[in-house]
Formats: C-alpha cells, sequence, structure tokens
C-alpha cells in the first residue's frame, strides 16, 4: 500500500463505523473528505457523526460503492442481503474490497451476495477501536489477495492489535472481543459500586476502577506472564484479597463469565446458521 490517504466508504453508519472512520483519521490513513458513508435515512445521528468528521453521509449504497477503493460493510446482519443486494443490482463495477463487520454472516455468503469480481474479508473489530485500542481479527475470503490482508492489517493495527484467524474462530472472537469491552465496563461498574457502598466518593471509584483494569490488562500482555501467577502475587496469607476471591468464588464469577461467552459465542452461531438467508 502506498502512502496516499484511502478512499474508504461504509454501507452502515452506527457506532462501529464510527469507531473504526475515527481510528483511522486519528492515525493518519485518512481524513475526512475522503470517508463516505451511507445510512438508514431514520439514522439522522449516525449521518450527522460522519457529517461532523468531515465525511460525505448519504442515504444510498450505490454512491459508496464507486467512489471507495475500500468498502466496509457494517449494517445489521439482517440487512447485509439487501444492502449488498442494491450493488449487485445496479451493475457498477465492483472490483474492491469489501470488508465485513456484520455478525454471523460468512465468507460464502458475502461472496453470494456481491459480484463475482468482488474481493472480501470478514473483519471483527470492537468499539475500543475509537481510542485506538481495539482487539481486532480477520478472515481472508477466496478472491482476497496478499495486498488485500497487508492493507486489512495495516487498517485494523492502526486502531489496535490485530491477528488473523480462521472464520471457524469468529463466533467465540465476536463473543469475547466483540462482547467483551461491555462486560468490562459492567466490571468496572460494579468495582465502583463497591467502593461507593464503603465510602468513597464515585468519581474517584471510578477512576480507581478504570485504571486498574487497564492495569492489570496491561501486565498481563507486557509481561506475558500468566493471570493465575499475577493474581498469586497480589494475593497475601489471611489478607483482604483472598477473602474477596474467595466470596468471588463462592457466587461462581468465573463460571457466570465463562457462561456469558458461551451463551453469547452460541447467539453469533445461532445468526449464521438461520438468521441470514
Amino acid at each position: 500500500m502506498n502512502s496516499k490517504l484511502l478512499k474508504i466508504g461504509f454501507i452502515g453508519g452506527g457506532k462501529m463505523a464510527q469507531a473504526m472512520a475515527k481510528g483511522f483519521i486519528s492515525a493518519g490513513l485518512t481524513q475526512g473528505e475522503s470517508i463516505i458513508a451511507s445510512c438508514h435515512p431514520s439514522d439522522l445521528i449516525s449521518h450527522k457523526a460522519f457529517k461532523d468528521l468531515g465525511a460525505e453521509s448519504i442515504f444510498e449504497n450505490v454512491p459508496v460503492v464507486e467512489k471507495s477503493e475500500i468498502v466496509i460493510v457494517s449494517t445489521k446482519p439482517s440487512v447485509v442481503p439487501i444492502a449488498l443486494g442494491d450493488i449487485k443490482k445496479a451493475g457498477i463495477p465492483a472490483d474492491k474490497l469489501f470488508l465485513s463487520v456484520a455478525m454471523g454472516v460468512t465468507i460464502k455468503q458475502l461472496e453470494g451476495f456481491l459480484p463475482r469480481e468482488s474481493r472480501v474479508i470478514r473483519v471483527m473489530p470492537n468499539t475500543p477501536a475509537l481510542v485506538r485500542s481495539g482487539a481486532s481479527v480477520y478472515v481472508c475470503g477466496n478472491k482476497a489477495t496478499e495486498k488485500d490482508a497487508t492493507i486489512t492489517k495495516k487498517l485494523l493495527e492502526s486502531i489496535g492489535t490485530c491477528d488473523e484467524v480462521t472464520e471457524g474462530m469468529l463466533d467465540p472472537v465476536t463473543a469475547l472481543s466483540g462482547s467483551g469491552p461491555a462486560y468490562i465496563y459492567v466490571l468496572i461498574e460494579a468495582l465502583a459500586d463497591g467502593a461507593v457502598k464503603m465510602g468513597l466518593p464515585r468519581d474517584l471509584a471510578y477512576r480507581l476502577a478504570s485504571q486498574t483494569v487497564l492495569g492489570a490488562s496491561k501486565m498481563v500482555k507486557d509481561t506475558n506472564t500468566h493471570p493465575g501467577i499475577l493474581k498469586d502475587d497480589v494475593t497475601s496469607p489471611a489478607g483482604s484479597t483472598a477473602a474477596g476471591l474467595h466470596y468471588l468464588e463462592q457466587k461462581g464469577f468465573r463460571g457466570t463469565v465463562i457462561g456469558a461467552i458461551e451463551t453469547a459465542t452460541q447467539r453469533c452461531r445461532e445468526v449464521s446458521q438461520g438468521g441470514i438467508k
């Protein structure tokens, strides 16, 4: 990929599309004027959000493909056949790279919805891409080239980490890193609520809780040490941490989190198996 700014289009202008667009702009890979997004006519909030980035924001899908080098499909899964069908029916040249973030819509389905010359890569970023701390994966379609994979990796690495995976891994990946931020937000909220119950001011409780999660995550990532060992390093004999951990185990904390990943994965599989025809 050369150093010129990429012309990027979004079919669907929701929160994930906005997070990715802002991340790409912050990373210097594109600018607002090089982005075009199609939003649902009723979604005036997303329409305005892209306008505020300096991007072109419209209510049609075909011009997005016509004006872009890379098209990111970021609609709800049930809308994908309709949105991509517009492109196929229009008969326009579609030898573009299409990146799909739609949950549960397979490579085979995407390639069937699009014109034959289109190149497809499935990607799964997450919303911390907005602050360039995303955790993303991608899977190349049958017609995607090595250059396409390189461009995709560069885009995703500009907004966080990036790994190539097999398509069979995408459902549990979605449950883990795609949905995971929501679980962590609940954890931060619960940590802060507990601290408030014990007498801390709420603003201080949120600052300490969020920094604690950030610091613990960085310890796991940067030291490459097993989380169980790091947990033991914090836990003194007969101390407060041991007491707190015992309570979490009594309440099934570990099993509850595992169950959340399992349930979210099953929902992803339901969508891919029966939600899109």
